[in-house]
């Protein structure tokens, strides 16, 4: 019984974490954001990744904190997308700047770390 409690509790956190994530990602939203100049923040996740779901809700909190930043996520699977950005993982966070790459990370969870990121490309 105590078994079947621990894989309904996981599967129910699992499934929690999958729901809230979305491909917001397009070529062509990305690069109407870097030609008015703010700094573009992307992230890959990838369904039942619970580093993804931290990841993301720093992100979210760091949206409502910095102005003049835009935020679009994608699902790694999406090999069109993780090829145009050269990403091979999930939980990979970049930042653009003038149209250039200046960070990124990978599995990187840590609010002060994020932040910081941020705070420097600002």
């Amino acid at each position: 019984m105590r078994k079947i409690f621990i894989f309904v509790f996981l599967f129910l956190t699992f499934n929690a974490n999958a729901i809230e994530k979305e491909t917001t990602f397009s070529r062509d939203l990305f690069n109407k954001a870097q030609s008015e100049g703010k700094v573009v923040v992307v992230s890959s996740w990838i369904k039942y990744c619970s580093s993804c779901a931290s990841q993301m809700k720093v992100l979210n909190k760091a949206k409502n904190e910095f102005n003049n930043i835009e935020y679009f996520t994608f699902d790694v699977t999406n090999k069109e997308i993780a090829n145009l950005l050269n990403v091979q993982f999930q939980t990979t966070l970049l930042i653009f700047k003038d149209n250039k790459e200046v960070y990124r990370s990978i599995g990187e969870t840590t609010k002060d770390l994020i932040y910081k990121a941020l705070k420097s490309s600002i």
